[in-house]
């Protein structure tokens, strides 16, 4: 009980916040008039005073604190998750939200922690038709059990080719062959992807079917032992290092009882040159088979070889916790606007040398430390919304976006009552864009919203320019969208004020390359913020326009969503 005691006071201790007087409020909103003029840095306030507009001060502070070493990198099940849950809820309270899940603070989404025992001794050893090759952890492939088992003993289990392994009205990689207890090796994206056939699926536009999370579902639905995903960067819209980051350590799941979705026992990826090899050795051509993948007709097709490997893994139920503040509405308080922002990154990792620890600045605490500011104007206004404004800070999102999955799923409010959701995630760090990009730009009557938000600070709002990449999938308002909510993902656009496209362009390219799920991703006291206060300026004024109207959103025709049936919950 002591030990706990103590913990528990130095949690409190770092997520307090210190004194100091409060900060002057700034002018930032749309593009600056005299854009050759940039700012001197901006100096963080102390965290616990504040201004009830939106400030780049306060901005700051919050995101220096979030993304600071204390936070330990903001893993689930860790300290870092404590000092980061107790800050937010502080920070929610401190500007004048209430509880928001049922008069509680945090919403428990219970979890399964898996961890790879000694994984430098996993080997991959794939048995071809004259040769046997072993493929090495980190640089070759990852791995891992998704359905909670403890040991897994796969020995020579048939390799299948099943193209994008996606099973679809009029797509079906699966038809005619029995995968049962096999290992497939499938491609990243959808098919047509690779022949950039735009009347396949969505064109050039990554789907649902096209994530991760999805192939590995649909080959347990089929039956199968074991499934690989082939890593291109174009593809899947991020280096191998992430993948490689991302299956490092713990990885965590739902519960079964409380996300029953078919779970393979072994999963994982192989680089590009992994699978190159692998048919090779086999006496198969991986490029041809690539290219069959993307025409219509393809037939998946037995490989001549055979799959082993072995392993054994920690694993251990425990929690994690969403944090959910409100401020009520004044006339219709069953209703409400969602904003979400996920809280988590990826934690330490003591084998790396120099930094351990992915601060993930940009990747998420800009979001965390954006609702923040747009809760506290909403708290401050002289006449409250009519609609409920929840303010959710949620667990998970870089496993597979389970945190926001369970808040849609056990929902303070009924499904059919939420009007919308308006995610924050990774927010640009570049300065003043001309220009907003919407994720999913054309699915529902928001994009109406924030086309009329972005008029009064001169910014035109445009299409996502690199939908392969699947962003509408990646980030937790897809888990709203999927319950048939509306939801708007944006933020400032590439045609930078400074620079142009060519600029923008540049810093999303070095952002990806070299800050995304890398330990770089470190807070920067030089960055320009007019920009992201302009984008949540703008934000906040779509969510406003919606709390006080009656109207609920609705998707387009053509939409891949519908509206949630009465009675949803």
């Amino acid at each position: 009980m002591v030990r706990h005691a103590l913990l528990f006071s130095f949690v409190l201790a770092l997520a307090s916040c210190g004194g100091g007087e409060p900060a002057a409020p700034t002018s930032a909103g749309g593009p600056d008039p005299n854009p050759s003029i940039k700012p001197a840095p901006v100096q963080p306030t102390s965290e616990g005073h504040s201004t009830p507009a939106i400030t780049a001060e306060d901005f700051a502070a919050h995101l220096r604190k979030l993304s600071s070493d204390q936070f330990e990198g903001r893993k689930p099940g860790t300290l870092g998750e404590r000092v980061t849950t107790a800050y937010i809820k502080d920070q929610f309270e401190r500007v004048g939200l209430k509880p928001g899940n049922n008069g509680n603070w945090f919403q428990t989404v219970p979890m399964v922690s898996t961890t790879l025992l000694d994984p430098a001794s996993v080997h991959i050893t794939v048995k071809g038709a004259s040769v046997t090759s072993r493929f090495n952890l980190g640089t070759d492939a990852v791995i891992g059990t998704l359905n909670g088992s403890v040991e897994v003993d796969l020995k020579d289990s048939g390799i299948v080719f099943a193209g994008y392994g996606v099973t679809a009205p009029g797509w079906d990689d699966y038809a005619g062959i029995d995968v049962k207890g096999k290992t497939l090796i499938v491609l990243v994206n959808d098919p047509g992807w690779g022949n950039h056939d735009a009347d396949l699926f969505k064109g050039p536009a990554l789907t649902y079917y096209g994530r991760w999370t999805y192939k590995f579902e649909e080959a347990a639905r089929h039956g199968a032992a074991a499934l690989f995903i082939v890593h291109e960067t174009a593809g899947a819209g991020y280096p191998w290092s992430v993948v490689e980051n991302g299956w490092s350590g713990p990885r965590f799941s739902l519960p079964a009882n409380q996300d029953r979705a078919p779970r393979l026992v072994t999963a994982g990826w192989l680089s590009e040159q992994a699978a190159t090899k692998l048919f090779a050795d086999a006496g198969a051509d991986f490029a041809a088979l690539k290219k069959s993948a993307d025409l219509r007709g393809f037939k998946a097709s037995v490989v001549d070889a055979t799959l082993s490997v072995g392993y054994r893994s920690k694993v251990e139920t425990t929690s994690s916790e969403n944090v959910i503040g409100v401020v009520p509405g004044a006339q219709r308080a069953d209703e409400a606007i969602v904003y979400t922002a996920h809280w988590d990154h990826l934690g330490t990792d003591a084998r790396l040398d120099g930094d351990p620890v992915y601060n993930g600045a940009i990747d998420n605490a800009t979001g965390v430390a954006g609702i923040i500011e747009i809760a506290e104007a909403f708290a401050h206004q002289a006449t409250p919304p009519q609609r409920s404004v929840v303010f959710a800070a949620v667990t998970l999102e870089e496993s597979g976006l389970l945190g926001s999955q369970y808040l849609v799923e056990h929902s303070p409010w009924a499904l059919e009552r939420i009007a919308a959701n308006i995610n924050l995630d990774a927010l640009p760090m570049h300065g003043p864009s001309r220009n907003v990009t919407a994720i999913g730009y054309g699915q529902s009557t928001l994009d109406d919203d924030l086309i009329e938000a972005a008029k009064t600070q001169g910014r035109i709002v445009v299409a996502d320019d690199e939908p392969e990449k699947g962003f509408f999938f990646r980030s937790d308002h897809a888990n709203f969208a999927r319950a048939g909510i509306p939801a708007l993902y944006a933020s400032s656009g590439q045609d930078l004020v400074e620079g142009g496209l060519a600029a923008g362009r540049k810093a999303a390219d070095d952002y990806t390359a070299n800050r995304y799920h890398k330990p770089s991703d470190n807070y920067d006291p030089d960055w320009d913020y007019r920009g992201v206060i302009a984008d949540l300026e703008l934000l906040y004024t779509v969510g406003r326009t919606l709390a006080d109207e009656s109207r609920f959103p609705q998707w387009k025709p053509g939409a891949d969503f519908s509206r949630p049936a009465p009675g949803a919950k």
